[in-house]
């Protein structure tokens, strides 16, 4: 079972893929029952993006819940984390996270794609994220094969210790305030972003996008799947730097 968390895609696809070549089947984490029954000699992936060095808010909350129930035997459990610079201390948050729940990880890798966190990231160029994407692809195909081979350990490139969690922690909290997002004109009130959020921190009053949490997950869902490009995070740069999904999901 390959169990995923997917915003703009990227996850989705890697996830997509691992489980073709392994003839395995995949699960949204937002559809799926955190108590888990896997079957004789069935391996365990948990795909994930990187946000501020670490796992998505969702993904915590889910590892946190997560059993293994019926298990005659210990599975190969890994990690993918797609990420954009570095994919942080994703893999020790996982296996300190699965840990707790009495889960061992048995390895972690990551795939570098594109950085949808657009207020930094510029993904207007088109060119420029499809190069990105392609060598993506090289990269699935050698993590393919690390898992079939069940190669174990940490095979992160550019991970960073655990110990800057500390750094991490409070920008990601401060970062995912939903005060920082606004609404322009353009919005039609079409009710996708609502359903689209993971945490239902979105309602529609009056015909527009209204944020009822203090926080969300800052997976920036609503703003690339916007139609209309109308939800804003901060200054205005991610109106510059474009809207981003995976062209494959």
């Amino acid at each position: 079972m390959i169990l995923y968390f997917s915003a703009e895609g990227n996850s989705a696809y890697a996830a997509k893929k691992i489980a073709a070549a392994m003839h395995d089947h995949v699960v949204s984490m937002e559809k799926c029952d955190p108590v888990l029954s896997l079957q004789e000699d069935e391996m365990l992936g948990i795909v994930t993006p990187t946000y501020f060095w670490q796992l998505p808010s969702f993904v915590r909350a889910f590892l946190e819940r997560l059993q293994l129930a019926g298990s005659h035997q210990s599975p190969y459990v890994f990690l993918v984390a797609s990420y954009g610079t570095t994919p942080g201390f994703t893999g020790e948050d996982a296996r300190r996270l699965l840990a707790a729940r009495g889960i061992h990880m048995s390895s972690a890798f990551s795939v570098h794609m594109p950085d949808t966190w657009t207020p930094v990231f510029d993904l207007h160029d088109p060119e420029k994220v499809k190069k990105i994407n392609q060598k993506a692809d090289a990269e699935i195909e050698r993590v393919i094969a690390k898992i079939t081979a069940h190669i174990t350990g940490n095979q992160m490139a550019r991970r960073i210790p655990y110990l800057m969690h500390r750094l991490a922690d409070p920008a990601y909290s401060k970062a995912r305030r939903t005060s920082h997002f606004h609404v322009e004109d353009t919005c039609i009130g079409c009710h996708l972003c609502e359903r689209n959020c993971p945490v239902q921190a979105i309602q529609i009053k009056d015909g527009k996008p209204v944020w009822v949490k203090e926080q969300c997950v800052l997976c920036l869902r609503c703003l690339h799947h916007c139609p209309k490009f109308a939800i804003q995070y901060g200054d205005g740069s991610t109106k510059k730097h474009g809207q981003y999904h995976h062209p494959d999901i």
